[in-house]
């Protein structure tokens, strides 16, 4: 996403009649310089190609605006922005529960749901509950905690060592980082990286929008940090 994308997402800026600069500084669609010009002429021209005229860097002096079909930009904006927040990682917490006495065909089925769960990028809670005396050898409850963790090692590892709590004891999985996974967690942080909002000639392209020396104004905002939307969920597989 462009840094103008998301100036105008975050900000919403002023679009023809309400800009309120006597004189601007004119971009075309496609980013080149066409100069300064009057505000009663930069709307003349948006109007004879029925583009909009958006001011796109108002600190700028003069303002910077640009030449644009705004209601579909800001459309195809809100679509990348949407595209984003759902490649973001969520970490997700699922739940096997184990007993001390339990057999070694539901052993197997158990270590292949929290395998599954851990190839789909999931953390695991692994809960060993206990009944009765058998809290009395936590012991026991632990060994198949360790057996489980060394069944999976290789697409997990322990990232919580077994703990007794009251009548049960946990050990929390994670999945081990797989390379294609972290990539997409790396693209997405590009985005993520852009100030929410920008009130300067960076709104648009760079190079098309440096202005001489004796009209830039080098005051500008400070970006406000973004907010990172990392979610976490738990849920809980069915026991015994």
């Amino acid at each position: 996403m462009s840094v103008l994308e998301v100036y105008v997402i975050a900000k919403e800026p002023r679009v023809n009649e309400r800009i309120r600069a006597r004189e601007v500084r004119l971009v075309d669609p496609d980013g080149g310089q066409i100069g300064i010009k009057s505000i009663e002429e930069a709307r003349w021209l948006a109007d004879q190609l029925g583009l909009d005229l958006v001011e796109v860097a108002p600190d700028a002096r003069p303002p910077v605006c640009r030449l644009m079909d705004y209601g579909k930009f800001k459309y195809e904006a809100s679509v990348k922005a949407r595209e984003a927040r759902k490649k973001q990682t969520r970490t997700v917490i699922k739940e096997v529960q184990f007993r001390p006495k339990i057999g070694g065909n539901d052993f197997e089925v158990k270590r292949k749901r929290a395998e599954r769960f851990l190839n789909d990028g999931d953390k695991v809670k692994v809960t060993m509950r206990f009944r009765g005396r058998e809290v009395t050898h936590p012991e026991i409850g632990r060994a198949i905690l360790e057996r489980l963790a060394t069944s999976v090692e290789g697409i997990g590892l322990v990232e919580t060592f077994p703990k007794l709590e009251g009548k049960q004891m946990t050990m929390v999985l994670a999945p081990v980082a797989q390379p294609k996974r972290q990539a997409e967690i790396e693209d997405d942080d590009s985005d993520q990286d852009i100030p929410a909002e920008v009130a300067a000639v960076a709104a648009v392209d760079e190079a098309s929008t440096k202005a001489p020396a004796e009209d830039e104004d080098s005051g500008r905002d400070t970006p406000a940090e973004t907010e990172s939307e990392t979610d976490e969920v738990s849920t809980t597989d069915e026991t015994e």
